[in-house]
């Protein structure tokens, strides 16, 4: 296996530490709730103290690791949130559990910002939507096995033994991290394709595309700033409108299976299905996009055809709450939490297409950014009307939004 796959081996088994850390929390929330006092209002303002700090992190971290390198800035991310994890197993009130998370998401950004730039680097425009998919199943197979991990881990002793084992999980990814990718290492330079033909558009001209948007070793072909910054903004909303479903799923899914379905806590274990779907949304994202790339598509518009398939999925979210047994809520979220995924990796994935390499954290995390604006948005929303109305208002605002993020998207790319 060459060095940079293996490099992406690594990503992804902290893409599955980042995971298995931030689901904690959420799995077993009924216990910790009862432990600590905390009532559902309380528990989202945890939540939120968590995608504050993360949304904080976005903006820092991109820029930092820009500055850093690959290397050094997630050896520098993954040890700070690890600490900070393993803090978390000694709160003992609100406060110090949302303190402790608040430096949790401080930590755990810098991941999402570090990982596409070792992509955009390391690999051409034809393999950064597998790169990119492959490190995010890190993040989905992690949210798989966190279920009966993290209540395996909690029934050997106490609540805090999972928040002590996992942390102490990062700090040994250390070890091969900084072993096998050496200071002295640097990616090879990736052939950029011969220029394109006056005229052509970047969504119709194969050509223009395969130019523009392939990995770049040097400077880019420069574009104004305008036309650069109405991207930016159109994926930033799309992450701010489309992220909340993730965050849902998340954090409040196994809650709505205890309080509407009557699962217990150790039922709610099975959700681990719902987190294998978003695994093969994240592969199959990816290498779908690749797929229609490599027979000629442009490359912005294969990732579009994609997320217009996926958006199409997702307003099956609204039969979640509507269906009359637990199977089929879970079916449901299965094809929308996969619909999700694959969704995301295209829109991470164009990211790494359209923005120059030395900049690329420093986009990404502005763009992310809006991701957990759109979370904490949703987590306010659901921690204060969940009481009085359930929570079938929640997965109905949710069914609609990838499609209006989709038109967004298109605009501002079609100006561009």
């Amino acid at each position: 296996m060459s060095l940079r796959w293996a490099l992406v081996g690594l990503l992804f088994l902290a893409s599955v530490l980042n995971y298995v850390d931030r689901q904690t929390l959420a799995i077993l929330a009924p216990t910790i709730q009862k432990d600590l006092g905390m009532t559902d209002p309380q528990y989202a303002m945890v939540n939120n103290f968590f995608l504050v700090a993360y949304t904080i992190s976005y903006l820092v971290s991109g820029r930092l690791t820009d500055k850093l390198g690959p290397r050094k800035a997630l050896a520098l991310y993954i040890s700070f949130w690890s600490v900070a994890n393993m803090l978390t197993g000694l709160s003992r009130s609100l406060v110090s559990l949302s303190a402790f998370r608040f430096l949790l998401g401080l930590g755990e950004a810098g991941n999402w910002t570090t990982a596409p730039k070792l992509v955009s680097e390391w690999f051409a425009a034809k393999e950064r939507g597998l790169a990119i998919g492959l490190y995010t199943l890190g993040a989905t197979i992690g949210a798989t096995i966190a279920p009966p991990l993290i209540l395996w881990l909690a029934s050997t002793g106490h609540w805090q033994n999972a928040f002590f084992a996992t942390g102490a999980a990062g700090l040994l990814w250390l070890v091969p991290w900084l072993l096998i990718y050496r200071s002295n290492l640097s990616p090879a330079p990736i052939t950029s394709p011969p220029a394109p033909s006056p005229g052509r558009s970047s969504l119709t001209g194969k050509e223009e595309s395969r130019s523009e948007l392939s990995p770049r070793p040097g400077t880019p072909r420069s574009e104004g700033g305008g036309g650069r910054g109405q991207v930016v903004v159109g994926l930033l909303l799309a992450r701010l409108l489309t992220d909340p479903l993730w965050y849902f799923i998340q954090s409040w899914f196994a809650k709505y299976l205890v309080a509407e379905r009557g699962l217990t806590q150790q039922q709610v274990s099975i959700t681990w299905v719902v987190f294998l779907a978003a695994d093969f949304g994240a592969i199959g994202g990816g290498w779908l996009s690749g797929v229609l790339i490599k027979r000629g598509m442009p490359t912005v518009a294969g990732r579009l055809r994609v997320m217009l398939l996926c958006a199409c999925l997702t307003p099956l979210t609204a039969l979640i709450v509507l269906s009359p047994t637990v199977n089929g809520a879970l079916a449901f979220a299965m094809t929308v939490t996969l619909a999700h995924m694959a969704w995301m990796i295209n829109g991470s994935t164009l990211v790494t297409d359209l923005v120059p390499k030395e900049k690329l954290a420093t986009v990404f995390g502005l763009v992310a950014a809006g991701s957990t604006l759109g979370g904490l948005l949703m987590n306010s929303l659901v921690g204060n009307t969940v009481g009085a109305f359930g929570y079938r208002p929640t997965f109905f605002a949710l069914s609609g939004l990838h499609l209006c993020a989709f038109a967004l998207l298109s605009l501002a790319l079609k100006k561009r």
